[in-house]
C-alpha cells in the first residue's frame, strides 16, 4: 500500500469495523433469520411473525406517542427559554446555561430513578407535602413523557438560543421601523431565521426519546408501558432468544428515525431564511426592562423542576442510611460513598472499568473522527461522501440497535478471533455510538481554517501526513480535545449497550447502578450515580470552556 493510500485505508477499515459491520448484520439477520447457523435460507420469513404479533402495534404506537410528546413538550419549554436567552440580556445568563446543561448530562436512567424516589408513594416530595400524590402520574405514559422532556429539552434550548443570538435583532428592528409590530416582526423575521435550528433540535429530541431505554425500563416496567427499545431488549434477554425478531424491531426503530429526518427535510424545503447583506448580524441583546423579574421566575421554576429536584433526590438517597428512615438528620451517612471507594468490592471495579473504557473510546473515536474529518473536509478524497456518511451514521442509530448489531456481527462461528463476551465488545459499541462527536467538532474547525494552509504546505514539499501532524492538528487540537472529553463523559455512563453486551464478571458504572436498584441497594447505586454525574459535569464544563476559548 502506498503512503498516500495508507491513512485513507486505515480510516476506512476503522469505519467498517465500528459502523458498517454492526449495521450490515442487523439488516442481514432481519432478512435471513437463520444467519446465526450460517444459512441464508427462508429470506424475509422473520417479518410476518413479528408483524402479526398483536403487541407490535402497541409497541409502535407507544414509541411514536412518546417521541412526539417529548418533541412537542421540549419545544414548549426550550423554544421560549431559548428565545429569551438569545435575544435579551438575561441576568446571570452563563449560570442558566450551566444549570440547563445538567439535565442533559444526567443519564436518563439515573434521572428516572431519581424521580421515582422523589414522587413515588412515601417519596421525598410526599414526605414534605403529604397532600401531593404523584405516584400514579409518574408511572404513566404522560409521566414518562414529562421525565424524558425534562432530560432532553436542553438540546432545543441551546440550539434556539445560539441561533437567535447569532442572527441578532437588527433585521427585526428594521421591520419595526417600517411599521411592523413586535410580534409580527418576531414571527415574520426572527422566527423563520431560527427555524432550521428549531427543526433540527426537535428532530434530535424525537430521536433521543424513541431510542431511550433507561426511562422506559425504569418507569414503564412498573406500569406495563412498553416501547420498541424495551421490546428489543426482551427478545434478547428472555429465553428463547429471538435474534431475528430483535433485528426486525431494530430496523423498524431506525426506519422511524429516518422517516422523522425526511419529514424535517420536507418541512424545511425552500424555507431556509438567510441574511444576504454580507455584514455580520448585530448581536446586541435587548433589555428585558419590566419583564426581568417574570422571566427570572420562569427560568428559576424550570431549573427547580428539571435540575434541582432530581439532583437533590439523588444526593439525598446517596447520603441516607435507609430509605425507610426518611428525611431526618439521624438518617444521614457517608457509608454508601465508602462502599463506592472501598478497596474490595464491585463498585471500584465498575468505576475503573468505565473510566478505562471511556478513555479508550475517547482515544479511538477521537483519532478516527480526526482522520475522517481530514479526509472529507481537507483532502476531499475520492469516496469522501461514503466516509462522511459512515462517520455520521451512528447519530441516527439508537444505542440498542448498535448493541444488537454487534451481538449479531461478532457472535458468529466463522470469526477466528472475536471480541464478543469480552470488554472489547463494549469498546466497539461506545466508539460506534460516539464517533459523530469528534467528526462534527473537527469538521467545523477544519472548515474555519480553510484549505490554504494545507495547499501551501503541499506546495513546499510536505507530505499529507506531515501537513496533518505539523500544521492542521495543532490548529484543531482544542476542538478535538473538547470532543474527546465529551466522548469520555458520555461513555463513562452509557447504559443500554452496557446492559446488552457486558460479559459475565464485567460491570460498568451504569450496570452497577442499575443492578443496585434491582437488588434493593439504592443508596450504593445513587452514590455511584453522584460520582459519575459529578465527573461528567466537570469534564463537559471543561470541554465547553475549551470550545469557547477556541471560538474567541
Amino acid at each position: 500500500m502506498s503512503r498516500n493510500a495508507f491513512l485513507p485505508g486505515v480510516t476506512g477499515i476503522a469505519l467498517l469495523l465500528l459502523v458498517a459491520v454492526p449495521v450490515t448484520f442487523v439488516a442481514l439477520q432481519a432478512v435471513f433469520p437463520h444467519l446465526d447457523t450460517g444459512s441464508f435460507s427462508a429470506p424475509f420469513s422473520a417479518f410476518p411473525p413479528v408483524f402479526e404479533e398483536p403487541q407490535l402495534r402497541k409497541l409502535f404506537a407507544t414509541t411514536l406517542k412518546v417521541g412526539l410528546g417529548v418533541a412537542i413538550c421540549s419545544g414548549l419549554i426550550g423554544i421560549p427559554l431559548g428565545a429569551l436567552r438569545g435575544l435579551f440580556a438575561l441576568p446571570a445568563a452563563a449560570l442558566w446555561d450551566i444549570l440547563f446543561l445538567v439535565p442533559f448530562l444526567l443519564p436518563p436512567y439515573i434521572a428516572a430513578l431519581s424521580w421515582m424516589l422523589a414522587l413515588q408513594t412515601n417519596g421525598y416530595v410526599q414526605q414534605l407535602l403529604p397532600w401531593l400524590h404523584l405516584n400514579d402520574f409518574l408511572f404513566s405514559l404522560p409521566g414518562m413523557v414529562v421525565v424524558m422532556t425534562l432530560n432532553i429539552f436542553p438540546v432545543v434550548y441551546f440550539a434556539v438560543s445560539r441561533s437567535m443570538a447569532a442572527s441578532g435583532s437588527r433585521l427585526a428592528d428594521v421591520a419595526r421601523i417600517h411599521g411592523a409590530g413586535p410580534w409580527r416582526a418576531f414571527i415574520r423575521i426572527t422566527l423563520p431565521m431560527a427555524l432550521p435550528a428549531m427543526a433540527s433540535s426537535l428532530l434530535l429530541a424525537f430521536t433521543l426519546s424513541i431510542e431511550e431505554y433507561g426511562v422506559p425500563g425504569a418507569l414503564g416496567s412498573r406500569s406495563g408501558i412498553l416501547m420498541l427499545t424495551t421490546g428489543i431488549e426482551q427478545r434478547l434477554a428472555d429465553w428463547p432468544v429471538d435474534l431475528p425478531g430483535a433485528a426486525v424491531l431494530s430496523l423498524m426503530l431506525v426506519a422511524i428515525a429516518l422517516c422523522a429526518y425526511s419529514v424535517q427535510r420536507a418541512v424545511l424545503a425552500g424555507k431556509n431564511v438567510e441574511s444576504l447583506t454580507g455584514k455580520p448580524a448585530d448581536v446586541t441583546q435587548k433589555s428585558l426592562a419590566g419583564w426581568t423579574i417574570p422571566v427570572l421566575i420562569l427560568f428559576m421554576a424550570v431549573a427547580l423542576i428539571a435540575v434541582a429536584l432530581p439532583i437533590v433526590s439523588m444526593l439525598i438517597t446517596a447520603f441516607s442510611r435507609t430509605l425507610s428512615g426518611g428525611l431526618s438528620w439521624q438518617n444521614l451517612t457517608l457509608g454508601h460513598f465508602g462502599n463506592v471507594f472501598a478497596a474490595h468490592g464491585d463498585a471500584p471495579a465498575a468505576l475503573s472499568t468505565s473510566l478505562g473504557l471511556a478513555l479508550g473510546t475517547a482515544l479511538i473515536a477521537g483519532a478516527t473522527g480526526l482522520m475522517a474529518s481530514w479526509l472529507v473536509v481537507a483532502r476531499k478524497i475520492r469516496g469522501a461522501a461514503l466516509i462522511d456518511g459512515l462517520s455520521l451514521l451512528p447519530a441516527a442509530l439508537p444505542g440498542i440497535v448498535v448493541g444488537v448489531g454487534l451481538i449479531l456481527a461478532w457472535n458468529q462461528r466463522f470469526w477466528p478471533v472475536t471480541p464478543y463476551n469480552t470488554w472489547g465488545i463494549l469498546l466497539l459499541a461506545y466508539c460506534c455510538l460516539l464517533l459523530p462527536y469528534p467528526v462534527r467538532y473537527v469538521s467545523a474547525a477544519l472548515k474555519q481554517i480553510g484549505g490554504n494552509l494545507d495547499a501551501a504546505a503541499r506546495v513546499h514539499g510536505a507530505t499529507a501526513a506531515q501537513t496533518l501532524r505539523l500544521i492542521l492538528l495543532p490548529l484543531v487540537f482544542p476542538s478535538l480535545l473538547a470532543s474527546m472529553m465529551m466522548v469520555f463523559a458520555v461513555a463513562s455512563r452509557e447504559l443500554v449497550t452496557s446492559l446488552l453486551l457486558s460479559p459475565a464478571g464485567v460491570q460498568t458504572v451504569s450496570v452497577y447502578v442499575w443492578r443496585q436498584f434491582e437488588q434493593g441497594s439504592v443508596g450504593d447505586g445513587m452514590a455511584m450515580a453522584s460520582v459519575a454525574a459529578f465527573l461528567s459535569l466537570t469534564l463537559m464544563l471543561i470541554a465547553v470552556r475549551l470550545q469557547q476559548r477556541t471560538a474567541s
